[in-house]
């Protein structure tokens, strides 16, 4: 007996304390009152976890919104000229870096345009890297099969997430612009596409915008052409200083764009060829047109009597004095096969074949004098012709006379009288540009600077083309501005 008079439990081992019913019942509570904290605690950690995420998520979009408007302001101390706040587009120089990506949808291959963009402190931005990839057939090619274009964005979007660092994806504008290709499709067919590609890019990573797909104004190419070249050649640096013209030859159409000094120009231009430009706080008023129906395939055509986007009446034959007369074939054009032949020459093959394409060309084209005293690059079809008969080097480009592709023209539509060659088309390009030059205005002996890039840039409209559209998002980031 305990000296309290109560039995003393015996327990193997050590003895263990007695606890008494208060005791008991406290231990109770206190193991209750733990597991209701870690049933409240668990959720609302997960709850304020959640909330740090959701705010972390808000805070590095606005981030990043705010640091491409930033970083793409224009005009020196206010637009382009701006420092950006954000630590990602700060390079190791203090310099502002940021990034542009342009599909450019034209009538026989889509290409994608990855540009980098470098801003010293209170400078024009600069071109630091271009990455440039291209797919056939055109976005044209899907107009009845809208489904199977989305492969070739989607290819292509792949290309700029690689070349593109993640931190900024979210501050990059995407854009598609469509050219000649199509322009000439029948209305409801090009919209289906566009919005097949609209919703491939909504799903992408980048900055999206309502008007991030469209078909180009043939004006826009050229303005976006010329802001190209006088970008590449240094020119829109030196405000009032000399800028260069553009002339560009693609499958649909062609473009001419420069800026006029003479008030001549400005006054006797038709409605319709003189547009102003916005480019980094300087207006310009530049004498541009597009002439659709006048590019290369489109010309082949029209010269050989055929129409756009029709076959021949019954499968007719298109017999053309531009062929050899020996010439029996098929061409393709814009998914239409023509069958074509050449016809026995009465006279010599240049002289019918110029005959005819000043026929197309009558009355299409616009003339004026002051493209004469103005240095022009030309590009495109007008490189790939005069570097096939030997002109330029095919690689590096160069110089030559307007007068050379006549030259050019005679000699290969007499060797094709007698001897039928590989390019049977030859002998009709070549006559129709050095044609559609002199009607343009030029001389046979104006000099031409022909080349597909300026400091290894494509000579293309799409670094102006993104230039245009980054300044579109800032003014409207900052209409008063």
């Amino acid at each position: 007996m305990s000296p309290a008079g109560k039995p003393r439990v015996a327990v193997s081992g050590k003895q263990q304390p007695q606890h008494g019913p208060w005791q008991t019942r406290m231990r109770k509570i206190s193991n209750h009152g733990s597991l209701r904290v870690a049933k409240v605690a668990y959720p609302l950690g997960l709850c304020v976890g959640l909330f740090i995420y959701v705010a972390y998520i808000k805070w590095h979009r606005a981030t990043a919104t705010q640091a491409f408007f930033s970083i793409t302001r224009a005009a020196p101390g206010t637009r382009w000229g701006q420092q950006a706040h954000s630590p990602q587009g700060t390079a190791a120089d203090g310099h502002e870096v940021f990034y542009g990506i342009m599909f450019d949808a034209g009538s026989t291959g889509t290409r994608v345009h990855v540009f980098q963009f470098a801003r010293p402190p209170r400078e024009t931005p600069t071109l630091t890297h271009e990455t440039f990839k291209a797919l056939k057939p055109g976005l044209s090619a899907y107009a009845d099969d809208v489904e199977k274009s989305a492969q070739g964005i989607q290819e292509l979007l792949d290309v700029a997430k690689q070349d593109i660092p993640f931190d900024f994806w979210k501050a990059t504008p995407l854009v598609l612009k469509a050219t000649a290709g199509l322009r000439l499709l029948p209305g409801e067919k090009a919209q289906k596409l566009l919005q097949k590609v609209k919703e491939v890019f909504k799903a992408s990573p980048f900055l999206v915008g309502d008007d991030c797909v469209s078909i180009m104004n043939g004006t826009d190419e050229g303005v976006s052409a010329w802001i190209t070249v006088n970008f590449l050649t240094g020119s829109l640096k030196t405000p009032g200083g000399s800028s260069v013209g553009m002339l560009d030859l693609g499958g649909g159409s062609t473009q001419i764009a420069f800026l006029p000094r003479v008030e001549g120009t400005l006054q006797a231009s038709p409605p319709g060829y003189l547009t102003a430009l916005r480019m980094f706080n300087r207006t310009y008023k530049l004498y541009s047109y597009s002439y659709l129906g006048l590019g290369l395939m489109s010309a082949r055509l029209a010269i050989l009597g055929g129409v756009e986007g029709q076959p021949a009446k019954d499968g007719k034959e298109l017999v053309s004095p531009c062929l050899s007369p020996s010439f029996k074939g098929e061409w393709e054009h814009a998914e239409v096969t023509y069958r074509v032949s050449g016809q026995k020459a009465v006279a010599s093959l240049h002289e019918l074949c110029a005959a005819r394409v000043l026929e197309v060309l009558r009355n299409r084209v616009h003339r004026t004098e002051e493209v004469k005293h103005v240095d022009f690059y030309a590009f495109s079809y007008y490189y790939d012709l005069a570097a096939g008969v030997g002109l330029i080097d095919a690689e590096k480009g160069g110089s030559l006379v307007v007068g050379d592709f006549e030259i050019a023209a005679k000699y290969v539509c007499r060797t094709l009288e007698t001897q039928p060659q590989s390019s049977p088309f030859a002998c009709m390009d070549l006559t129709y540009v050095s044609l559609l030059l002199q009607e343009f205005g030029f001389p046979r002996s104006k000099v031409l600077k022909l080349t597909r890039k300026i400091d290894n840039v494509e000579t293309s409209w799409a670094l102006g083309a993104i230039f245009h559209y980054i300044d579109s998002l800032n003014r409207q980031k900052s209409p008063a501005s």
